[in-house]
């Protein structure tokens, strides 16, 4: 069994993923490129990251069984897939209570100041001097877009410090009590103290947040981000936090990944990020249960099964 995974990986992380999968596997992490052309030929099953999956890719895939993605595939051609009778799965749900955590610690990073505080302590700054401004989350309003697993999780940890908690689902949401209040999507980023994002990218979503939701924002609003960068208008985003449009972000995910290094985000005082590490508590690009997962999957195909969390349907 020959698995070819594709993404921008450093030592550790390769070393961490290759020694989890079975040792009779054949595990073959490469970024993606000419390297990734040469092994796409035998390999049955494809983890991809950063790159495209579509008809020009799977034409060379001669012996592909499997396409397993993390939580999001809006870089996979399903349809391509299916034509070849290549299943295609992702992995729902699996890394949720790690992106809500990684939720929380955003926005408790952002208003306890935790990242200024540390700096200005390592600093070596004189106290008497320290001049900054913190908030508690008791009373905040936290407006979640998209109520899947992740926004579930994270609207329960939120309700746990007391926040108010309303959200926005395209599909209809039936809640089993009144903890979560459902509204339409201009009601949520208007009225929101934190609106956070959890919807998949695709042809609705692309841009959904541009200068049009960011200008509806409260100017003291925090907005947050670790589903897909390409939600987001990453431009509008930048304009609207050096116009203090809104009070700041949290980002884990963006339209460009890894992100330049020219980035202005990279330069506003109103911003926490992070590197595309929310689902991945484990270690840099690791995550245990996420990887428990995918070697289930794929024995299960293996075995001529259907794969958990498939994404589409062939005729067996």
């Amino acid at each position: 069994m020959k698995i070819l995974i594709v993404g921008h990986f450093n030592e550790t992380a390769k070393s961490n993923i290759t020694t989890y999968f079975p040792q009779d596997w054949n595990v073959v992490i490469v970024p993606p490129g000419q390297e990734m052309l040469h092994h796409i030929e035998d390999c049955q099953v494809l983890i991809p990251e950063h790159i495209k999956v579509d008809h020009s890719l799977l034409a060379n895939a001669k012996k592909l069984k499997l396409v397993q993605t993390g939580a999001g595939f809006d870089n996979v051609d399903i349809p391509a897939c299916t034509e070849r009778g290549i299943w295609v799965a992702n992995a729902a749900g699996v890394n949720a209570q790690a992106v809500a955590e990684h939720v929380l610690a955003l926005i408790l990073s952002y208003y306890k100041n935790i990242p200024f505080l540390d700096n200005f302590m390592k600093n070596k700054m004189d106290e008497n001097q320290l001049d900054y401004t913190g908030s508690e989350l008791k009373g905040k309003t936290i407006g979640i877009i998209g109520l899947g697993a992740i926004g579930k999780k994270v609207a329960a940890f939120c309700r746990v410090f007391d926040m108010n908690v309303q959200a926005y689902a395209r599909k209809a949401v039936v809640q089993s009590d009144d903890s979560v209040k459902m509204v339409d999507f201009d009601t949520l980023i208007s009225t929101s103290d934190i609106v956070s994002v959890h919807i998949p990218l695709n042809q609705q979503t692309k841009q959904l947040i541009n200068k049009a939701a960011f200008k509806k924002m409260k100017s003291t609003t925090l907005f947050i981000n670790t589903a897909r960068g390409g939600i987001v208008n990453e431009r509008d985003l930048i304009d609207s936090l050096k116009n203090r449009d809104i009070s700041g972000a949290c980002l884990d995910v963006f339209e460009s990944e890894p992100l330049p290094m020219d980035s202005e985000l990279r330069n506003l005082a109103n911003v926490i990020l992070t590197p595309h590490t929310a689902g991945m508590p484990d270690g840099r690009k690791f995550h245990k249960i996420r990887y428990d997962f995918f070697i289930s999957n794929i024995k299960r195909v293996e075995n001529g099964e259907e794969p958990e969390s498939g994404l589409n349907q062939l005729l067996t």
